[in-house]
């Protein structure tokens, strides 16, 4: 009897261990690349207790394409997935409709209904390009929310106070600096709170800039006597000009709906520094590869090699495979083929917010003394942008964007438009 309980004791301690192994791989999975993550002992207890997890993220279909940048949190998703928990993806379509005041300082148009069910048509086609579909319940948030009424949302308004909704950072500086804060962007936290209440989300992710709503969410959800999800923020994708958040309206994003062709070159466009950021919050590439990269790099292995490696990992995402090395050969045929120079001159010009017209450019960056001199180029078929003759002389370059000007045989440089 004493050796049979011996026995179970040691199997319960070898049982014990391997579940504490097994949380901490979970954990050291869900970390890699996030900010921060609010409670990490909290979501230790909850991967502990064997459950399947609910895992929320929300967007706004603000726009018809996803990003890069999007793709971010999407990834963390992902991860989760492959952990077995279930993903509740959320298409704001209720709350598209206030906009998200996040980091804005000033007040966002609302869109239309029409405007928001268009585009969360294309959300649902995307997202399934990194996402399993089985292990993902789409869900849209007017299905809880328009059944509020006026008489809900005065309850749920009456949960939370201004001060506390104020604490926001960019609600505080607007009002430091007495620029207006319509009514509708103060009730859009407590509307994604109210979302993690009907969803009974264990765990919600978002960007660095939605902490404030996310933290909403926790508090709403015990004040509705529900055990507070989690929170994991994951950083700001920069843009390819290495600087500011990607967004479309800087045109400093690759959009996943791009041709491969499209996404391959502009992920070669971005900077040597830039790349390792890409590929910490973007690749599936196990870390220990990941750090192996690094040591080779350092070691004297041409960077543009992982460059490559990175970009087709993108094209295939999104693509395939097949996608991915005709991409990789269109590439290598326009510059490597065309003999353009590895170490060519690297220069960064300023834009209007119109853009910056391609005469211009010409002119500043030392390949022709006069716009009227860049127009006859353009012209006579001797401008080049990534290797595609320009015949546009009207042609703008957008801020953000990054590309190999060519004039004539001998001129070529890497320009980038801030």
């Amino acid at each position: 009897m004493i050796f049979r309980c011996l026995r179970q004791s040691s199997k319960e301690q070898r049982r014990r261990k391997t579940d504490k192994s097994r949380i901490g791989e979970a954990l050291e999975l869900i970390r890699r690349g996030c900010d921060e993550l609010i409670v990490e002992e909290e979501l230790a207890r909850k991967l502990a207790g064997g459950r399947t997890l609910r895992v929320k993220l929300g967007l706004d279909p603000t726009a018809p394409d996803l990003h890069l940048g999007h793709t971010v949190v999407i990834n963390k998703l992902r991860h989760f997935q492959e952990l077995g928990h279930q993903v509740q993806f959320l298409i704001g379509d209720f709350t598209g409709m206030i906009g998200d005041p996040s980091g804005k300082n000033q007040t966002r148009p609302p869109l239309s209904r029409d405007e928001i069910e268009a585009n969360a048509q294309t959300y649902r086609k995307q997202v399934f390009k990194i996402l399993d579909p089985e292990k993902t319940q789409i869900l849209f948030n007017s299905a809880w929310s328009d059944k509020l009424g006026a008489e809900g949302m005065i309850r749920l308004a009456a949960r939370y106070t201004v001060a506390r909704l104020l604490e926001r950072d960019d609600f505080a500086k607007r009002f430091k600096s007495n620029r207006p804060i319509a009514v509708h962007e103060l009730l859009y936290p407590l509307m994604q709170g109210y979302d993690s209440v009907a969803m009974k989300s264990d765990v919600e992710l978002g960007g660095t800039d939605q902490k404030f709503n996310l933290l909403v969410g926790r508090e709403l959800q015990k004040d509705f006597g529900q055990e507070p999800q989690c929170v994991l923020t994951m950083p700001l994708l920069e843009g390819l000009d290495g600087r500011e958040k990607m967004s479309k309206s800087l045109g400093n994003y690759v959009g996943i709906a791009e041709p491969p062709r499209e996404i391959f070159g502009k992920l070669m466009s971005i900077s040597d520094d830039l790349m390792w950021r890409y590929i910490e919050l973007l690749s599936f590439e196990p870390a220990p590869g990941v750090s192996k990269w690094r040591h080779e790099v350092k070691d004297g292995r041409n960077p543009r090699e992982i460059k490559v490696l990175f970009a087709k990992e993108m094209v295939a995402r999104f693509h395939g495979a097949s996608a991915a090395l005709d991409a990789e050969a269109q590439f290598e045929q326009r510059f490597r083929h065309g003999r353009l120079p590895e170490d060519m001159q690297e220069l960064t010009l300023k834009a209007p917010e119109a853009g910056l017209a391609v005469t211009k450019t010409l002119k500043l960056a030392g390949f022709v003394p006069s716009i009227s001199e860049a127009n006859r180029l353009i012209e006579q078929g001797g401008v080049k942008i990534d290797g595609e003759r320009v015949s546009d002389r009207g042609l703008k370059l957008p801020a953000g964007r990054s590309f190999v000007l060519q004039a004539g045989k001998r001129k070529v440089a890497r320009i980038k438009i801030s």
